[in-house]
């Protein structure tokens, strides 16, 4: 017998004020078995901060022994603090047969596209129009003009790399882009089942 759930990766990618968030929470309703993808750090947990929610929090030599073992997929140091993407989490989540959930950008797609390609189903997420995603970020009322200015700046270079991914969703209604969100992620799934073809070979023949 066939398990028919497979562990899946979904990477989701756009730039700041597209709605990645708002689109998962939609997202969530709608699926289960999943496991949001959190990065390892090695900074103290700030006010409100949960580990395992926020990050996982180790110590420096916890992070500096999984780099010596292997076990980052990607990591920076960045102002004397590491942050990484641990496999132990993901390999553990996709051994229990869950849909992986990323939200990175596009430098971190092309990284998980290159270790774990097979697996991966990518998205990319963006507004109708850059002066929509202007608004949006304006109307947060949660980032300076300079902030908002360099977002804009990064989703221009960002929008470019669209042509990278598995499927493109412009977000101008919510509703609609979940649905279309909801369908990929079953997609995801189902496309994992592809690479058990020795398994499915020999089910036929035995």
């Amino acid at each position: 017998m066939i398990n028919d759930k497979k562990g899946a990766i979904l990477i989701l990618s756009g730039p700041s004020g597209c709605g990645k968030s708002t689109l998962l929470k939609e997202v969530y309703k709608d699926i289960d078995d999943y496991y949001f993808s959190i990065s390892t750090t090695t900074r103290a947990p700030r006010v409100g901060e949960t580990n395992g929610v926020d990050y996982f929090f180790v110590t420096k030599e916890e992070f500096e022994k999984d780099i010596e073992n292997g076990d980052f997929l990607e990591y920076a140091k960045v102002h004397d603090n590491y942050y990484g993407t641990s496999l132990k989490p993901i390999n553990k989540a996709l051994s229990e047969g869950k849909l992986v959930i990323f939200d990175i950008d596009v430098q971190g797609h092309e990284i998980v596209r290159n270790k774990l390609n097979s697996i991966v189903t990518s998205v990319f997420i963006t507004t109708p129009s850059l002066e929509v995603l202007e608004t949006r970020l304006n109307s947060r009322n949660t980032d300076s003009l300079e902030i908002i200015e360099k977002r804009i700046k990064n989703a221009k270079g960002e929008v470019e790399y669209f042509q990278d991914y598995d499927y493109l969703i412009i977000n101008d209604d919510l509703q609609t882009a979940a649905k279309q969100l909801v369908c990929i992620a079953n997609i995801t799934r189902i496309k994992s089942t592809l690479f058990e073809k020795n398994s499915i070979v020999s089910s036929w023949l035995n």
